[in-house]
């Protein structure tokens, strides 16, 4: 085990303890993890959110072997305010982590980089470590797992027993989850090696039949003790370290001639598939309180015999019911979950698929003149507000290299871009900011904006806030190299900051981050100076409907709209001028739409090009301010 691991502090949130849980269930969630991977690299607080807390009772029932602290809210360091819980930070104060997938994540790798040898903690993070990395704004799974099935789990256990007669329907969305077919990296070959086993378990399962009355397909019985699924036996494989046999792997002629479109799919063993992963995790104890409080009213659990058994399946997984015991939490056992007959199962056709409806129209077809010109039929056309300082530079080659965005992997022309980029937004930043102030910089990647404001505006504090680890690193390491003392880096989704400021930035917020981004500005009453990007990529989310603003709406439909969103993007310089132009008219419009949305709301908004124009193919900019 290496030594030299820095302390980092963990804040968790404590409301209540009920059963054998500490609420809210994130907290619970977070002690499970730490207590599965014996990890003692924290130091825990618990943070509640009242001020009469009995020390003792606390720290002494749910905690298993951790030591737990108690800390009250206005205690918290500066940068951790304004997070939502959990939340993990360095101890100068200066890097905090915040949201539940996001300090899962740095536990696990934090666990394994301390003690290189376990392996299967790091396996959590799944192929390509990617489980629960996609944020819940744009990933129905992450959000389901994070946000929706614990928020449901504790409704359902605070509701009185009249109004939790029925399954809250995100545990019904679970349940629908784990019956769809299993999509993995090698799923081809997996696929095979499953036709395989079954052909071998269904002449096992012959007794007399001769060869001719097997090859005409003739109904024959499966044994009482059929082979242990595939799916089973290269799960638990991977788990205890071994290989699926040689005998699985094999394929025969025939199993090799087989079209993908004849193979078999695969089943659900763990919730994100074949593999255990943090997903279960995340999972295990808001599904552990909800069977509990259920079998205590005496509610029959067949409606969900797809999550029965992966409660019990993952009880089987190496270290699961150490953890729990740690936690305290009294695992069912399988004869308590027994599923009744198929007629009683519960019809889950009635579950509604989240944004079904609305994005039924991913591919969309023609192009985009007809609904420009219907919209000009309205009098509405793209319009650009004049640029206010369009000739505004800073002196870049007396600033310290550090400052630079070429400092980096960049080449000379795109740094050259980035640095027109971002004169345009410091430009509009430094005749918004006001000594005092503090600055947002939403999605900031490298931190190539916030990192220019911070060094520029030394008596405003700047805030990055991005959700890809290495990016913000990146950034806090240039930061270092500066001395800079008036930043605080935050690793987070943007819906788990929750602090005041008065200036929201973001070079380039793809998709619907850039109309996240505006909601949190007029939320927070906050001016913003926003460049958008990556047009394509807006779609209709739980928080989001397009049109944004009342008078699209009433002229165009969502498929409409997502047309201009789609030719939004065809603005790269390798495209013909013509296609060029009427990409710039749609991002003009799409933006315009937003513009119009936010002013609906009491804010004035200009739409700019940045100057020069050819400093980026998404080159519009805008800038509100609260009316």
């Amino acid at each position: 085990m290496k030594d030299s691991v820095a302390e980092e502090h963990l804040y968790l949130g404590f409301s209540h303890q009920y059963r054998d849980s500490i609420f809210p269930l994130h907290t619970s969630i977070s002690l499970f993890l730490l207590s599965y991977c014996d990890c003692k690299l924290f130091k825990i607080f618990l943070v509640p959110t009242g001020e009469n807390v009995d020390d003792q009772f606390v720290t002494k029932n749910l905690l298993g072997d951790l030591e737990v602290h108690l800390i009250s809210r206005c205690q918290l360091p500066v940068v951790v305010q304004s997070c939502c819980l959990p939340a993990v930070v360095v101890k100068d104060g200066k890097f905090c982590r915040a949201g539940l997938s996001v300090v899962l994540r740095h536990i696990i790798q934090k666990t394994y980089d301390a003690d290189p040898s376990k392996k299967d903690v790091l396996e959590l993070l799944g192929f390509k470590k990617t489980c629960l990395k996609a944020c819940a704004e744009v990933s129905q799974w992450t959000r389901l797992c994070e946000i929706s099935i614990p928020l449901a789990v504790e409704g359902f256990l605070m509701a009185s027993p009249e109004h939790c007669q029925t399954i809250p329907p995100d545990i019904l969305q679970l349940e629908r989850k784990l019956g769809e077919p299993v999509r993995v990296h090698n799923d081809d070959k997996i696929r095979r090696q499953k036709l395989q086993q079954q052909k071998a378990g269904a002449k096992d399962a012959v007794p007399v039949l001769g060869k001719e009355a097997t090859e005409e397909g003739k109904t024959v019985e499966m044994h009482e003790h059929p082979l242990p699924s595939l799916e089973l036996s290269i799960a638990f494989s991977k788990l205890l370290v071994q290989e699926v046999s040689d005998a699985v792997n094999r394929e025969a002629p025939c199993i090799r001639r087989t079209k993908t479109s004849d193979l078999p799919l695969l089943d659900h063993v763990f919730a994100e598939g074949l593999y255990f992963t943090l997903a279960d995790i995340v999972l295990l104890p808001c599904i552990h309180q909800f069977l509990v409080s259920s079998k205590k009213q005496g509610k029959n659990l067949v409606n969900l015999p797809l999550i029965s058994n992966w409660y019990q399946r993952v009880q089987k997984v190496p270290g699961v019911k150490k953890a729990a015991g740690k936690c305290n939490m009294e695992l069912l056992q399988f004869p308590e979950l027994m599923p009744a007959p198929e007629e009683e199962l519960q019809d889950l056709s009635s579950v509604p698929h989240e944004l079904e409806e609305e994005n039924e129209d991913s591919h969309f077809i023609g192009g985009p003149r007809p609904t420009m010109t219907k919209l000009m039929e309205n009098g509405i056309e793209a319009k650009f507000s004049p640029h206010p300082c369009p000739n505004w530079t800073l002196d870049w080659t007396n600033l310290p290299s550090a400052v630079s965005p070429g400092e980096g992997k960049m080449s000379r022309d795109r740094a050259l871009r980035k640095q027109q980029q971002l004169n345009n937004l410091v430009a509009a930043v430094t005749k918004l900011a006001k000594p005092g102030d503090v600055i947002v910089d939403f999605c900031s990647g490298g931190g190539h904006v916030g990192i220019v404001l911070a060094h520029m505006m030394p008596s405003c504090q700047v805030v990055l806030i991005e959700n890809k680890e290495l990016s913000l690193m990146r950034a806090k390491d240039r930061s270092d190299e500066l001395g800079l003392n008036n930043i605080w880096f935050i690793q987070a989704n943007l819906d788990y900051f929750n602090g005041t400021f008065n200036i929201g930035v973001a070079l380039h917020a793809c998709g619907v981050a850039t109309d996240m981004v505006i909601e949190h500005c007029i939320k927070a009453g906050a001016a913003f100076v926003i460049s958008p990007c990556c047009y394509g990529f807006i779609q209709n989310t739980v928080k989001f409907k397009y049109p944004r603003s009342r008078k699209f709406k009433e002229i165009l439909s969502y498929k409409e709209h997502m047309i201009l969103c789609r030719f939004a993007d065809q603005t790269a310089v390798q495209l013909p001028p013509e296609r060029r132009i009427i990409g710039k008219q749609c991002m003009g419009l799409v933006d315009l739409d937003r513009a119009w949305a936010a002013e609906e709301r009491n804010y004035s908004v200009q739409v700019i090009s940045m100057e020069p124009e050819t400093c980026s193919p998404k080159n519009n900019m805008f800038v509100g301010i609260p009316a």
